[in-house]
């Protein structure tokens, strides 16, 4: 699910600024950015992106991974445009509870959502890296994330979080499915499956009481029918900027 990302703390002291931060107008750094790809002695001083996603229903035609694939793309895509970002290997559970009843969901809860993610900036911040970057792509962790940067940066470690802000339906509808269509065409399933249409203002109280099920039987909040890889690559390349420019004001 889409999701506004938290309000951002006060700027950065420059004393703390790590060098090598480029543009998104530059060409792509070419060097390796995947935490996992690099060695110890590779890491230190720079700023490590932690995506965040899901394993959770997203109707009959979307991958329980569909969070997870966004989050890591942004990610992804945010390295190849600044220099000195490093990803994280992604974690693919979250805070899912509302999906539950569906099949594939896996949820570990806001509590240990939150633990996780206090730990690992904790280990990382700052005997590896400079800054830390929680970027989730699942609406359901905003607490959790939320909580976890506030207790973080109240030790002063130098941790944000970002989230995509999609303008479209709530979940597994038009705008997730043209963005998996971007991302990659042969993981999404046909459906003619039309989710609850209403607005998820006025779909909250019912779902916050019963979950997704109790609001749709599909697990589909929107309409997917319409949906291209065309839009989907428009949306991506949005958001990707707006990365881009959050982490270029940080």
């Amino acid at each position: 699910m889409p999701t506004d990302p938290p309000t951002g703390p006060p700027p950065r002291p420059a004393a703390c600024a790590p060098t090598g931060v480029g543009s998104l107008a530059g060409p792509p750094t070419g060097r390796p950015t995947g935490l996992g790809s690099l060695t110890s002695a590779e890491v230190a001083g720079r700023l490590l992106v932690v995506p965040i996603g899901s394993t959770e229903q997203h109707g009959p035609h979307l991958p329980l991974s569909t969070d997870t694939d966004v989050a890591l793309a942004l990610a992804t895509r945010l390295a190849a445009r600044v220099d000195g970002v490093l990803v994280a290997p992604a974690v693919p559970y979250g805070s899912s509870g509302e999906h539950a009843g569906f099949p594939g969901t896996l949820s570990i809860g806001a509590a240990a959502t939150e633990l996780l993610l206090v730990e690992l900036g904790r280990s990382g911040l700052p005997a590896t890296v400079a800054r830390m970057l929680l970027l989730s792509a699942h609406g359901g962790n905003t607490a959790p994330v939320s909580a976890a940067v506030r207790l973080l940066r109240s030790e002063g470690r130098d941790v944000r979080a970002w989230s995509p802000r999609w303008d479209g339906d709530a979940h597994a509808g038009r705008t997730e499915t043209s963005v998996q269509l971007a991302l990659d065409p042969t993981r999404v399933r046909p459906s003619t499956v039309v989710g609850n249409t209403a607005p998820l203002a006025e779909l909250l109280p019912a779902l916050r009481a019963g979950g997704v099920r109790s609001v749709s039987p599909t697990g589909v909040l929107g309409d997917p029918t319409g949906a291209s890889a065309a839009e989907g690559a428009a949306l991506l390349d949005a958001a990707a900027a707006d990365l881009v420019a959050f982490v270029e004001r940080w």
